[in-house]
């Protein structure tokens, strides 16, 4: 089997990380696929570029690439970075010409950070919905109203195209990309090998805290985890989450238990935890408010989590972790 051809058109004023990181990816489970004699082949990935030599990322580091555009040839997947760059490409930029012609070709066309502008520029994310990195959402939205610009996931898939927020969402989403063409067991292992986070689900806040916790193998149990991830301060008791997912509640507890080793409450709570300690440590919320967001309700039920969970109070974890003050010093 052919390899999956992957290229990555690069510019001046790029963010090298938007094609350094998901190209570690890509190449890491082509890694590992030829170790494990696998008879599905891996990805080649190709950086290519509008004119020869050298360019220039917004960082000051130079990058090489092996080509120029393709103009003819079937592409797998068009990867387009972000960086000063593609924020500046305009419709008839050479590079946004040439992603009109080339995304045909392409069985996917995706966006790392601000290359959603470089997409939105060839008029390929007309129609859709489309994320980016949140500082750059605003903007994206005005120059392009034709897109429904979302601020807030990692990540997002209309189709056969994708777009990933800011950076290091790109890993993400190139993970993403090797479990749709691999399976979970891949890609989380490549995410080990690279030391990032196992699972964040494509709909979770670009603002959510990390989460550590592997996916389960059954579909069912992993679109309960990534209704709980993508929105803590949804209910989620557990009748709304096994009608969500298509189980009766008795089954869903047995099952959800028997793959996470822990109950849908329990899980719920830790998750809770979690967002709410990046609020504590990030904003400049009131306890109460943190509470809410994160979703216990009220700062009680917060406390007696915390303490349950971590063994100090939400307000002396934040005077412990904070980066910013409270509001009005109070908590």
């Amino acid at each position: 089997m052919p390899s999956h051809q992957v290229v990555i058109p690069v510019f001046d004023g790029i963010q090298p990380l938007d094609a350094t990181g998901p190209h570690e990816v890509l190449m890491g489970a082509t890694r590992l696929l030829d170790h494990l004699g696998s008879e599905r082949a891996g990805y080649r990935v190709t950086l290519v570029a509008e004119t020869p030599g050298t360019v220039t990322s917004d960082s000051g580091m130079r990058m090489c690439p092996d080509g120029p555009l393709p103009e003819t040839g079937e592409i797998g997947t068009l990867l387009v970075p972000g960086g000063g760059g593609s924020r500046a490409m305009t419709s008839d930029h050479p590079l946004v010409e040439w992603l009109r012609r080339a995304a045909p070709r392409a069985e996917r066309v995706v966006s790392v950070c601000t290359g959603a502008f470089a997409l939105a520029a060839a008029g390929l994310l007309d129609g859709l919905s489309a994320t980016t990195h949140w500082r750059y959402a605003p903007a994206l939205a005005a120059r392009y109203p034709a897109v429904d610009v979302r601020p807030d996931p990692i990540y997002l898939q209309q189709g056969r195209i994708w777009t990933a927020a800011g950076v290091t969402a790109g890993v993400d989403l190139a993970l993403a990309l090797v479990e749709a063409d691999h399976g979970a067991e891949i890609a989380q292992y490549v995410a080990r090998e690279l030391v990032v986070f196992l699972r964040r689900p494509g709909g979770q806040s670009q603002f959510a805290g990390p989460v550590w916790s592997p996916p389960a193998r059954q579909p069912s149990i992993r679109a309960a985890q990534d209704l709980i991830h993508s929105d803590p301060a949804a209910d989620l008791r557990v009748p709304v989450l096994a009608a969500r997912v298509g189980m009766s509640e008795r089954h869903f507890s047995r099952e959800f238990t028997r793959a996470l080793g822990r109950s849908p409450g329990d899980y719920v709570e830790q998750v809770r935890v979690d967002a709410a300690k990046r609020l504590l440590e990030s904003e400049p919320v009131l306890v109460t408010v943190a509470a809410a967001r994160a979703g216990f309700g009220t700062a009680e039920t917060m406390r007696r989590a915390f303490l349950r969970r971590i063994g100090v109070a939400p307000d002396q974890y934040r005077r412990h972790f904070a980066t910013t003050a409270p509001i009005d010093g109070r908590t």
